[in-house]
């Protein structure tokens, strides 16, 4: 029995629905569009700190990793052991850094060993005329270096100085490249960890470690304390002027498709609502003869909450998948990267789309349950 009635009250929806198509898919229209701009935004809301994360990665390390009580300097092993703690999914670059004054020309330069790999990962805004060293014995040098003492691509030059035990170095180079980077870098001379180690007579002794991971805000700061604590004689800290400008421009951006996503609900209810209403006004007839025959208030209640709850679901199962394209054609034409598409967001859109669709229905359900059969039928 209640199957029968479940039935005929489908059947009954859809009647009306398809008698009044043409009204219904004005509705319809503007629930899916509604609909599919909700779904897109708020799948690139949730993607923006990924996007975004990676496009800032191109300004450079957004943490370091430093000695941390009383330890002076860090070794390879606690340098593995601290990076092990970024996800590998998240970590575009991790350069270990060893630095000692050395001389070229009798003037006094900062030399700096590295991996030269993973420096060019975690800093891809250097500018290097030339090429990065690829062989024993070459060096990056800075703007400011080579303007000094002369030196261009190709240049040979010694470096002077005193090892780690205290004894007098001269070492062949070959300039690579110049690095502009229009910062600290340009007064420095970059060379392999191999070559700086064999020049300086050790080994494993590390000053800092520039890290860039595509995490951020409260992620990275979490990353962060979890490396601090786990490993000892370990600090890592955010780079606060990279993190802090991250942090800001995301909530404003998350913040603007918030406020546009509240828009698109309020215009699909206004829409919905006018709709209903002239579906009610256009029915008032009917509805005045169905109460003089007996209808209650309830059964025309359901019908219009029944028809908006189809509407909604319909439009809302149309913006879930044009929703997708939307939002793959925003990350696609702003980030040049696909965005992952969220099963989670098809029930959720359409959800919202009949919750909103039937909120839109109560002031037109108010005004059919308002009218008087003995009016109406008396034509007036």
């Amino acid at each position: 029995m209640a199957g029968k009635r479940q039935r005929f009250f489908i059947k009954m929806v859809v009647s009306s629905i398809i008698r009044r198509r043409s009204r219904m898919l004005v509705a319809l229209l503007a629930i899916a569009i509604g609909a599919t701009i909700l779904s897109g935004l708020i799948t690139v809301y949730y993607d923006i700190p990924r996007q975004m994360g990676r496009e800032f990665r191109s300004y450079g390390a957004n943490m370091v990793i430093v000695p941390g009580g009383t330890e002076a300097v860090l070794t390879m092993e606690t340098v593995r052991e601290a990076v092990a703690y970024l996800p590998a999914g998240e970590l575009i670059g991790a350069a270990p850094y060893s630095y000692r004054m050395v001389k070229i020309n009798e003037q006094p330069f900062m030399a700096a060993g590295t991996d030269l790999g993973e420096a060019r990962k975690a800093s891809p805004y250097w500018f290097v005329s030339g090429r990065w060293p690829d062989r024993e014995g070459e060096a990056l040098i800075g703007q400011q270096v080579s303007e000094m003492i002369r030196l261009n691509q190709g240049s040979p030059f010694t470096i002077t100085g005193t090892d780690s035990r205290g004894q007098g170095i001269s070492r062949e180079f070959t300039v690579s490249g110049i690095v502009q980077t229009g910062g600290a870098e340009e007064a420095f001379i970059f060379m392999s960890l191999p070559d700086f180690e064999g020049m300086m007579a050790e080994q494993g002794r590390i000053d800092v470690v520039e890290c860039s991971v595509s995490s951020a805000g409260g992620d990275l700061q979490a990353l962060a304390d979890r490396i601090s604590a786990g490993v000892p004689g370990v600090e890592a800290r955010l780079v606060k002027r990279v993190t802090q400008s991250e942090g800001a421009v995301l909530t404003k951006l998350q913040g603007l498709v918030y406020l546009v996503t509240v828009i698109v609900l309020l215009l699909i209810m206004i829409c919905v609502a006018t709709t209903m209403m002239a579906v009610v006004a256009e029915r008032r007839q009917e509805i005045g003869l169905r109460k003089a025959l007996g209808a209650a208030n309830s059964a025309l209640v359901l019908e219009f909450l029944g028809e908006g709850a189809f509407l909604g679901a319909v439009g809302g199962l149309l913006g879930s998948i044009f929703g997708f394209i939307f939002a793959q054609a925003v990350a696609l034409n702003v980030f040049n990267r696909p965005i992952s598409f969220i099963p989670q967001m098809a029930p959720f859109t359409i959800i919202v789309s009949v919750f909103i669709t039937g909120l839109a229905c109560l002031i037109p359900v108010r005004s059919a349950t308002e009218v008087d059969p003995a009016i109406v039928l008396r034509g007036e």
